[in-house]
């Protein structure tokens, strides 16, 4: 039934994309937000019995945690104990189908993909004019966090391949993972706690500390996904280089996960990744990823291709392990 399910969940993605109203995420997003504001509140408030006015620290941790805790076990928690009783009383086939609609508004492959093509259309112009690559940086600011009114085709390219590699781990294969492990509750659980890294894990002023325990737990319900990530794009691109990459170039990037998964992408297609990006009007150097050449506009849809073949090669395990 895992299997079935996920394979359903994947056809509605292709067919429908993400909904474009009562999105499950779009209502949760917003709970988060209505709840930022009253965590901090409710901190300042409890510190000030504890220490002075004047000795207030910054400090929200411990109302992100908490934050964390009520939204992403706790509501899911609740939200499948609702689920547990239709599921019990409706029979195996509104089981599949429950479980199937629940993975599809958990995965976003199609809302990836067309975001992707979006930013390669304008690219894959001859000639490529000053508007072409203006409506390609629109595009990628939709898809990215970092500043694109500066980058030319190459740095477009370059980006929305980073996008597409690492993107594909979080949207795609790491809910099909969790739901594989533990069911409706497991595919729940990663998602709220995914959507709440998107929001409060920035390392800026106001999310550094807020937002610490939501960036944190990301990390750490991604560790095993991005890596079973990271060995299939291998498994299904260049074998030699894609594990070469992963094992020099990915310990040399900040995020645990995003490096295994885009360093073994990018050798996997035999291309290069990576080097300078500019957030918020700060540059920053990332290390080279990859070998061979830089990216061009034609490797955005190679890189989809590829997000494809390592989505098969998971479903093809899964249907071994349960025939097994």
């Amino acid at each position: 039934m895992t299997l079935l399910a996920i394979v359903l969940a994947i056809l509605l993605d292709q067919l429908l994309g993400e909904p474009k109203r009562l999105h499950p995420l779009v209502g949760f997003g917003r709970l988060a937000n209505t709840l930022e504001p009253l965590l901090r509140r409710a901190e300042r408030t409890i510190r000030k019995y504890i220490v002075r006015a004047d000795e207030l620290p910054t400090d929200y941790r411990v109302a992100g945690a908490l934050g964390w805790l009520l939204l992403v076990p706790v509501f899911t928690a609740i939200l499948y104990w609702a689920l547990l009783h239709r599921l019990e009383v409706l029979g195996a086939f509104w089981e599949l189908l429950i479980s199937a609609l629940v993975v599809y508004f958990c995965i976003g492959g199609r809302s990836l993909a067309e975001h992707a093509r979006a930013v390669a259309r304008p690219l894959s112009k001859e000639p490529l004019s000053s508007n072409d690559i203006d409506d390609a940086r629109n595009q990628l600011s939709r898809i990215v966090s970092r500043d694109t009114a500066a980058l030319e085709s190459e740095g477009i390219a370059k980006a929305t391949v980073e996008s597409v590699l690492e993107n594909a781990s979080d949207a795609i294969l790491a809910p099909i993972f969790w739901f594989s492990i533990a069911g409706i509750p497991g595919v729940l659980l990663y998602r709220f706690a995914n959507t709440l890294d998107a929001m409060w894990g920035y390392k800026n002023q106001h999310y550094r500390y807020f937002g610490w325990a939501a960036a944190r737990m990301d990390d750490v319900l991604n560790w095993m996904p991005a890596r079973c990530c990271a060995l299939s794009y291998a498994i299904t691109g260049n074998w030699k280089t894609a594990i070469r990459c992963w094992q020099r170039q990915a310990p040399l990037c900040e995020s645990p996960n995003a490096g295994p998964v885009m360093a073994s992408g990018a050798g996997a297609m035999g291309i290069s990744l990576g080097g300078p990006a500019c957030y918020e009007g700060l540059e920053v150097m990332r290390p080279e990823l990859g070998e061979g050449r830089a990216a061009r506009s034609e490797d955005i849809d190679a890189a989809l291709k590829l997000v494809w073949r390592a989505t098969i090669l998971w479903l093809c395990i899964i249907a071994i392990v349960q025939l097994s």
